[in-house]
């Protein structure tokens, strides 16, 4: 990997480690601090490796070069040196007078737990919550969230600052969950990691399809709550569950030049059966309790879509999930979905009803699923409703998708 690929991976990987190791330190009115000083060490190392080439361990070098700039960070400030740092320094253990910045991987963990749960605080809208989640926890930049949110950078860059400022008025303190915390806020945790993984399983901040690092980092965030007593719950046992299915079929999911490869062409010998198997655990360990969540209903879906054979039985359990996650938890997305495995079950006609019921006139995918029910039966209808679908398509791999039905449906007309 050359330089250029390896810092923007580093900073998706490490960035927020390391500031929420910061942060835990400095405090919740420090934040843009911490952030300023990891974002000095990634251009330190953006700068020296280009002249010097890349270290032997690019990881303990921006670790030991974010240490340095924080000590002399805190000798050159006066604020910090007569309040902050004496209280890190009151605090630390045997009241060493060398402030100890702590990136063990411990302590990184038990930072990013502390940190996840401070973001995501009820003093804050869920939504704020969120985008602030995604932002100092994740990674994320303003476009990103903007995706994710379906808005515009101005709403998510006032709605992040208004969140950081809500959490210094409320003095809120970054430390481990309580029990009680947990329960409060867990929800919000993970539908934060819900939509990290959406967004690298299907990017469109980044004209992509498949991001790999977001759903590595969503699913190494999902492990980080499950190691933890208080977080090891069976939704979040179901939220992993559904992103092992689901990135068992990433091999497979896309051509070699990127191309999108649907669900029935997929190679099946590509599936990672390691990973269908770890799903299939964590799906297991989630059953404890009384309590369904989405996640569940959703791992269920992804699991029986791991079964490559085109049988009722299988297309009746999905069908049936999807039944129960639209009363669980309305989306346009799900009912979409659901009117797919309507079709399998009841066939293309009943399933044109429930679609054309939905009206997703801003929806890409709507159409595309309406000009596959109408394929067999109305081809005008279909040609209409497929032109429609690569006009509001925004990457450039559901483009050729949409393109490819197009060709097809043109064949079978002659």
């Amino acid at each position: 990997m050359n330089n250029q690929e390896l810092i923007p991976n580093l900073f998706r990987t490490e960035y927020q480690k390391i500031v929420s190791v910061l942060s835990s330190l400095f405090g919740i009115h420090h934040i843009e601090i911490a952030e300023d000083i990891v974002s000095d060490t990634f251009l330190a190392a953006s700068e020296t490796w280009a002249i010097k080439g890349v270290p032997e361990n690019p990881t303990a070098w921006l670790y030991t070069v974010a240490k340095n700039k924080t000590k002399n960070y805190l000798k050159r400030n006066t604020v910090f040196e007569t309040k902050i740092a004496a209280e890190i320094k009151y605090n630390s253990p045997l009241n060493n007078p060398e402030i100890d910045i702590d990136l063990s991987e411990q302590n990184i963990a038990d930072s990013q737990l502390a940190m996840i749960f401070t973001v995501c605080n009820p003093c804050n809208s869920d939504e704020a919550q969120i985008a602030l989640a995604l932002n100092l926890l994740c990674g994320f930049g303003v476009n990103e969230i903007t995706d994710a949110f379906l808005s515009n950078k101005e709403v998510i860059y006032k709605r992040i600052n208004r969140a950081k400022e809500k959490l210094k008025e409320e003095n809120i303190k970054i430390q481990n969950p309580s029990s009680s915390q947990v329960t409060d806020r867990i929800q919000t945790v993970l539908k934060t990691i819900y939509l990290l993984y959406s967004e690298g399983y299907y990017s469109t901040s980044q004209n992509t399809t498949l991001r790999k690092d977001l759903c590595a980092e969503a699913m190494r965030l999902t492990f980080l709550l499950i190691q933890n007593n208080n977080t090891n719950l069976p939704e979040t046992n179901a939220l992993m569950a559904l992103m092992c299915f689901h990135s068992s079929r990433f091999e497979a999911r896309t051509s070699e030049n990127g191309e999108i490869i649907l669900y029935e062409d997929q190679d099946q010998s590509l599936w990672n059966q390691e990973l269908i198997e770890r799903g299939a655990y964590f799906l297991s360990r989630s059953s404890t309790g009384n309590k369904l969540s989405k996640y569940h209903l959703e791992a269920g879906i992804a699991y029986w879509h791991t079964i490559k054979e085109d049988s009722i039985e299988k297309w009746d359990h999905i069908l049936e999930l999807y039944n129960n996650l639209i009363i669980l938890e309305y989306s346009p997305i799900v009912a979409l979905n659901r009117t797919y495995a309507l079709s399998k079950v009841k066939g293309k006609k009943e399933a044109i009803i429930e679609a054309e019921k939905l009206n997703l006139t801003e929806n890409h995918f709507y159409y595309s699923l309406l000009g596959n029910l109408y394929a067999d039966s109305d081809k005008q209808r279909a040609s209409e409703a497929f032109a429609k679908a690569l006009d509001l398509a925004k990457t450039a791999s559901d483009k050729n998708v949409i393109r490819k039905n197009i060709e097809q449906l043109n064949l079978n007309k002659q």
